[in-house]
Formats: structure tokens, C-alpha cells, sequence
């Protein structure tokens, strides 16, 4: 297995160096040179015996498979759910798949957990150390504090857009009191934390400089580990049974991974929902076909403010034939001037990928939230309702849908509260969080001062 560039000028890398590396070195983002067939999932087979067979088939050569289980079991071992995922049936032909049963509650915590072992594994037999840096909108920092928190060869810097974040999101993410975790929060949007990132991986003396890695959605790891659990959502709801899913998006990384599940032999066929709030830059690209820079707004569901789908690239190289040249032009494009258009000739392919993208208004995420509640006395985080609301607005068909819980209702007690007059409290196994002591920066939107804080932390200063 190798894995290349969608921009088409980096040198191809086999599984460990392309999630080690994160963003490959000519900005573009890694994918599978040729796509693995994969045999569905069983039944019978538990979470951890797929996610071994589906990681094992992407790193290839890289890593043998009782390394791959290995370490899978230790980042599922400790689920509060023996599935990992479970499906929950919501009503008629209608179900929840929970991604929410991790140590941090958000479907990030899949990924993470993996990749955190994957990580020290690799870097503990190289002899090397590196520093992870995160852009989060909320759940993807917590997850890798609580993923890396204590790693040997990973030092952690997180940065997330200063009280844009449900106060549990950053409790997560600021409480873990490990040395190696790092925390700063930036006076601007998601958007422009996540700029940050890529212009200090752009910058290939600083990136050698301090060891620079990422974990954010862009790292193929997330994506392959993701991929895990469409695959038990195929079995457990039949292996020959047309699956359509829901997937609250901002990223577009969980909604690309069922596509690479498809593309791997993985389900049965594909259609998937992108789900996203008043920030609809999904919707107006597979609709319009348009890319534009613009402001992202506040809504009930942080997690999902972004304009700037990062994943979306991956699915601009599969549509356009895998053609670096286009891809490095649609983004050489809007880099200039805020905006482009996609080439007519990738418009058809892009229809035929079984990905779509529908928008929810603020007042229809929190309406849904209590009707959801009221329909099934389950409470939901706003994110999910996103998914469920869109749900419902689906056509009627043969296929079984299929909503994808990205967190639990207690990361936005104060929206649920307000919204179904419940109070939501943390799991037993997270009840001490807002007890103990945050540790966090303040910093300015300047990527000078960002960097200064990196490498200071790196030399002990």
C-alpha cells in the first residue's frame, strides 16, 4: 500500500509516514493509490476484529496484523460500549448509530484513540519525538488531549477558536494535566485556526524544525479508522441491505470516510447526507459547484462551523479522475481570491460519488432537538439533530437510514436545558471533569506569536 498526493508533486509514502506526516509536503492531502478490497464485516466479528482487518488492508507492508490488533485493542478496549458503535433504532426504517461511547463522548474519539497508539508505536521504534498540532472546532481537541495526554514521543499543542466551544468541549480538551498537552485558544473562528495550521505546515523549515505533525481530519488515519464503523453498520443491519446515511458534517472527513468504505467493497452501496448547519459551504459546493471564502457563523452546533471543508479535496481528486492538475488549480484559485469554481468536467462525477449535502436553520436544530426528545424520551446533542432533521425531510425509500451521533447530549448541557427543560448530566465515568483545574492560553489571531509558543515549548522554555 502507498499512498500519493492530490496535488500530484510529493513522492509516494507507505501508511505509517503518510499519517505520521499529516499534510503531504506539497500541500495537498494523501490517499490510497489504489483502493483495497476489503471483505465486509460479519455478524459475528467483534469491533475490534474489523477495525484489525480494515486497518490492516491500509497499512500493507507497513505493519504486520498482531501489531495492527494490538493496537487496536488497546484504543477500544476501554469503550463504555462493548460495539463501539451501537445502532439504536429511532423509529420506522430509521436508526442512530451512537459514536459517542469514548473517553471524550464525540465520534472523534474513534480516530483518535488509534491514532494516539499508532503514533507512539511508530515513533517509539524510530527514536523520534514530534508535536502534533490541532485546529478544533470543539470535539477534535478534546479527543486528542485525551488520546496523547501522557504520550512518550508526542508533544500536543491544540488550537481552538477562545469561547466559540461548549464550556464541556473545553474541558476536555484543557484538563488532563499532562506536560505534553498544550492548549491555546485563539481570539477568532475555526477557520482561521485551522489556516494557522496549514501555513506552519507549509513553512518546511519551521515543520522540520519542531517535528511538525497533525491529527486533524486530514490525516489518513482518521479517515481509514472511521471507515471502521460503516462497515459494522452494514453488517449488523444486513449484508446485502441498501444503507443510506445522515452525517452531521463540517470537516467532511466522517462522511468521506464512507465513501472510502464503499470504494474499499465495504457496504453494500452508497448514499450519504452531509448534513451541516447555517455554514453551508458543503451545500452550495455539490449544488453550485462553487468554492467562496466567507465568515462562519455562530450556531448551536460549533463543532460544525466551518466554512472551509478541508476533505473536500479528496473527493475533488476521485471526481476529476485523479487528476492532480485540477485540484491543484481549483485551490491555487481560491488561495488568490476567495473563491472558485469547480470544472464542469468534475460536475457529473462529483453527482455519481453518492455524496449530497442539505443545511438545517439554527431554529430547526433546536426544534428538532425537542421533538426528538419528545418522540422517543432521548436526548440529543445539537449536532445529531442536524442529522435527524434532515432525516426526516429525506424521500421515501427501500433503503435504511441511518444517522450518525457525533456526541453526547451532556458536551451542550446548556443548549439541551434550555431547549427540553432537562438537565443533562456527564457519565459517571466523566463526572469529575468540571471539578478539576483548566490549563489553557489566550492568544491573539497571529501566527508568529503561535509559533514562538511552539518552539518555546519545545526547547523546555
Amino acid at each position: 500500500m502507498q499512498y500519493i498526493s492530490t496535488r500530484g508533486a510529493a513522492p509516494a509514502v507507505d501508511f505509517v509516514t503518510a499519517c505520521l506526516a499529516g499534510l503531504a509536503p506539497d500541500g495537498g492531502l494523501y490517499i490510497p493509490e489504489s483502493w483495497p478490497q476489503i471483505a465486509p464485516a460479519r455478524p459475528e466479528e467483534s469491533y475490534i476484529d474489523v477495525a484489525t482487518r480494515i486497518l490492516s488492508a491500509f497499512a500493507g507492508d507497513a505493519m504486520d496484523v498482531e501489531t495492527v490488533r494490538g493496537l487496536c485493542e488497546k484504543a477500544y478496549g476501554e469503550f463504555a460500549h462493548h460495539s463501539v458503535a451501537p445502532l439504536v433504532q429511532a423509529g420506522p426504517n430509521h436508526f442512530i448509530m451512537e459514536l459517542h461511547h469514548g473517553p471524550t463522548l464525540a465520534f472523534k474519539d474513534v480516530a483518535m484513540q488509534f491514532i494516539a497508539q499508532l503514533y507512539d508505536h511508530a515513533l517509539t521504534l524510530r527514536g523520534e519525538r514530534m508535536s502534533v498540532v490541532c485546529a478544533t472546532s470543539g470535539d477534535t481537541g478534546g479527543a486528542a488531549a485525551a488520546a496523547f495526554a501522557g504520550a512518550r514521543s508526542v508533544d500536543l499543542f491544540i488550537l481552538h477558536p477562545h469561547e466559540r466551544v461548549s464550556p464541556v468541549q473545553r474541558l476536555f480538551m484543557t484538563t488532563t494535566g499532562a506536560p505534553n498537552v498544550h492548549n491555546f485558544a485563539v481570539d477568532s473562528d475555526f477557520d482561521a485556526c485551522q489556516a494557522m495550521v496549514k501555513a506552519m505546515f507549509a513553512d518546511r523549515a519551521f515543520a522540520a524544525s519542531v517535528g511538525l505533525s497533525g491529527v486533524n481530519s486530514i490525516n489518513w488515519a482518521r479517515i481509514a479508522a472511521q471507515a471502521v464503523y460503516y462497515a459494522t453498520a452494514q453488517a449488523a443491519l444486513g449484508p446485502e441491505r441498501a444503507l443510506r446515511f445522515v452525517v452531521p458534517s463540517g470537516n467532511m472527513g466522517d462522511a468521506l470516510a464512507g465513501y472510502v468504505a464503499a470504494r474499499c467493497g465495504l457496504l453494500a452501496g452508497f448514499e450519504a447526507v452531509c448534513a451541516v448547519n447555517e455554514n453551508r459551504a458543503l451545500e452550495t459546493l455539490f449544488s453550485t459547484g462553487q468554492m467562496r471564502r466567507q465568515e462562519s457563523l455562530a450556531t448551536p452546533s460549533p463543532a460544525m462551523d466551518i466554512t472551509v471543508p478541508s476533505n473536500f479535496e479528496r473527493i475533488l481528486f476521485e471526481a476529476s479522475g485523479r487528476d492532480p492538475e485540477v485540484v491543484r488549480s481549483v485551490y491555487e484559485t481560491y488561495s488568490r481570491s476567495g473563491s472558485a469554481a469547480l470544472p464542469e468536467r468534475v460536475r457529473g462525477p462529483l453527482s455519481c460519488t453518492g455524496l449530497s449535502a442539505q443545511s438545517v436553520r439554527n431554529a430547526e436544530t433546536l426544534a428538532e432537538m425537542a421533538r426528538y426528545f419528545d418522540e422517543t424520551g432521548t436526548l440529543i446533542c445539537p449536532h445529531t439533530a442536524v442529522g435527524t432533521h434532515i432525516a426526516r425531510q429525506l424521500p421515501v425509500s427501500e433503503a435504511l437510514t441511518v444517522t450518525l451521533s457525533t456526541a453526547h447530549a451532556a458536551k451542550f448541557p446548556e443548549t439541551v436545558s434550555e431547549v427540553t427543560g432537562q438537565a443533562v448530566p456527564l457519565p459517571a465515568r466523566c463526572a469529575g471533569l468540571s471539578e478539576t483545574a483548566e490549563v489553557f492560553r489566550r492568544f491573539p489571531n497571529d501566527l508568529e506569536q503561535i509559533r514562538g509558543a511552539i518552539e518555546a515549548a519545545g526547547t523546555g522554555q
